[in-house]
């Protein structure tokens, strides 16, 4: 197979995974870190086919929804299309330190392609459509929406954020609105700019309803 049809064929068994999940983690998300991994990559001059393999495959290990915490699906699916050992590894590296970890936990990418794809994951969890996914989540796994009382927490360690059940619009401040601060790429900067901004926007309107002022 070249590398087209090994893209397509990741394409199909990604989509027969994720395809209808309701949690903001679904096919629709993969596809847009997909297309936004390959506008990076072309900026950032990055392998095309070890992003587009990573992007695809980012989230059907996802620790969120998985208990093992490492990217098993992803390494026995590239394994049965006989790719290239070093291809294996380089996407599996990716997958294991794409994800946020916490206000206080480093995430620091080793190549190019890591820190365009991880821009690329950031990306959709700012904006219009990562307030909307916030919510999907947040639904998900019965959160309440806001509490007053139940202040945001600036994790310190995976374990502390992994276990948090903190009220959704804590998330914003735990992890989205620092998360335009930790682009790697000078593109994903740019993007994440415009995007902040109607977080911040959407999060001053949020409190004003709150408070029946609007």
């Amino acid at each position: 197979m070249n590398n087209q049809e090994i893209i397509n064929k990741t394409v199909e068994y990604v989509k027969s995974l994720l395809l209808g999940d309701s949690s903001g983690h679904d096919w629709w998300h993969v596809y847009r870190v997909w297309k936004m991994s390959i506008k990076l990559a072309e900026k950032e001059d990055a392998d095309l086919f070890i992003v587009q393999l990573a992007a695809l495959l980012h989230d059907i290990d996802d620790w969120k929804f998985n208990s093992h915490g490492e990217p098993v699906l992803a390494k026995k699916f590239m394994g049965e299309l006989s790719l290239d050992k070093k291809i294996i590894s380089d996407v599996c590296d990716i997958i294991k330190n794409l994800s946020f970890k916490g206000a206080g936990v480093s995430s620091v990418m080793g190549t190019k392609e890591g820190m365009v794809v991880q821009d690329a994951d950031r990306l959709d969890a700012i904006g219009a459509i990562g307030i909307a996914r916030t919510f999907a989540y947040g639904g998900s796994k019965a959160r309440e929406i806001y509490d007053p009382e139940i202040k945001p927490i600036m994790h310190q360690t995976f374990e502390e954020y992994k276990k948090s059940k903190s009220p959704t619009i804590n998330h914003f401040y735990e992890k989205l609105l620092l998360l335009k601060d930790r682009m790697n790429t000078k593109t994903a900067k740019k993007i994440a700019e415009h995007r902040h901004k109607f977080m911040e926007d959407f999060l001053e309107e949020f409190f004003k309803e709150w408070d029946g002022i609007n």
